[in-house]
């Protein structure tokens, strides 16, 4: 299996992907430069990593958008290839309008470094195909901008197709703004376009790998992501 992990000046996530898809999961991660107008012959997966394309300037994620190599990301998601976008790999996908709405400040206005609890909202997708619906996963959050918010037809729309995959949650599965770090509205922490071969997400599942970094929860989304493509 080859994933490909752009990345671009700023980027600062795209080791621990290639650590979490290479060494961990034992896939054939390759790092791909920004202004590279193609994609790897045989890519899987597009896994975008986080971190401060571009110093954050105009918009998180907007400058990024306009890369050389988005064109081709487009291209491969518009045939059904597998994108996951990951902190400002979701915001990237949402400026380039891949997926829906945007990620303002956080609503505090401070950066948020922690770990928050996920419960799945949905399965039956390529990047949920081993989680359960309802299960609680614990991964870390580091970002200052992850208040997700869509405009009120467009949320609407969102939750009535499932396209709501994590959401911010306690310990126990119980929602609402007080579990929610960031102030994203309904508490939204991951989301999927309306065909559910593109993944954005605020939380960071390649830091949860291992146990030497506090938890391997977040393996269950690399654990969906193989398990679906070793079917195909």
């Amino acid at each position: 299996m080859r994933v490909a992990i752009p990345t671009f000046p700023g980027s600062n996530c795209d080791h621990d992907a290639l650590h979490a898809c290479g060494t961990v999961m034992g896939w054939d991660a390759v790092p791909v430069w920004h202004r590279s107008e193609r994609l790897p012959e045989g890519t899987d997966l597009v896994f975008i990593p986080g971190g401060f394309s571009y110093g954050d300037y105009l918009r998180c994620g907007a400058i990024a958008a306009l890369s050389p190599i988005m064109a081709d990301i487009k291209r491969f998601a518009d045939q059904g290839g597998l994108v996951a976008g990951i902190c400002n790999g979701f915001q990237i996908l949402c400026e380039a309008h891949l997926l829906p709405g945007a990620l303002l400040r956080n609503e505090s206005l401070r950066f948020i470094h922690k770990d928050v609890h996920l419960r799945v909202e949905r399965t039956g997708l390529a990047f949920t195909g081993a989680m359960a619906v309802g299960q609680i996963l614990r991964v870390p959050i580091a970002h200052a901008e992850g208040n997700y918010t869509l405009d009120r037809d467009g949320l609407a729309a969102l939750e009535a197709r499932g396209g709501v995959v994590f959401r911010y949650c306690s310990a126990e599965g119980e929602t609402g703004p007080e579990f929610t770090p960031n102030g994203a509205v309904n508490g939204i922490a991951g989301i999927v376009n309306e065909r559910g071969n593109v993944l954005g997400m605020m939380p960071h599942p390649e830091r949860a790998v291992e146990d030497v970094t506090g938890g391997t929860d977040g393996l269950w989304l690399f654990k969906s992501i193989g398990g679906m493509l070793s079917k195909v």
